[in-house]
C-alpha cells in the first residue's frame, strides 16, 4: 500500500549563499513503509555529495551554492511503487 497524499510536502526555501538549507518531506503513509529519496530539476540527489545529508524525509544542504538552486521534489518509494511531491522551490541569492 502506498497512500498518495504527503503528509508533509516539502515547501518552498530562501536562504542566502553560504547558508544551510532544509527542504522537510513527511511521505505518504504506506505498507511497507516508503523510504525517502530526492530528485532536483528531475536528476536524482546523490548523498555522496559531502555538502548533502538525507535523514528520514529532510533533504540538508550544508553550505549552500548558487548552483543548488532549482526545484525539488520528494519521492516515496516502496515495493508498491513510487510517488513524487509537489515541487519545492530552492532559491539561492
Amino acid at each position: 500500500v502506498l497512500r498518495d497524499d504527503f503528509r508533509q510536502p516539502p515547501a518552498d526555501v530562501v536562504v542566502a549563499v553560504g547558508e544551510p538549507a532544509v527542504l522537510e518531506c513527511v511521505p505518504p503513509r504506506g505498507h511497507p513503509e516508503p523510504s525517502v529519496s530526492w530528485k532536483k530539476d528531475g536528476a536524482w540527489l546523490s548523498d555522496e555529495d559531502e555538502r548533502l545529508t538525507i535523514r528520514g524525509g529532510k533533504l540538508m544542504l550544508a553550505s549552500t551554492r548558487k548552483s543548488d538552486a532549482g526545484v525539488y521534489v520528494c519521492v516515496a518509494t516502496n515495493v508498491v511503487g513510487e510517488r513524487d511531491s509537489e515541487p519545492a522551490e530552492l532559491v539561492v541569492f
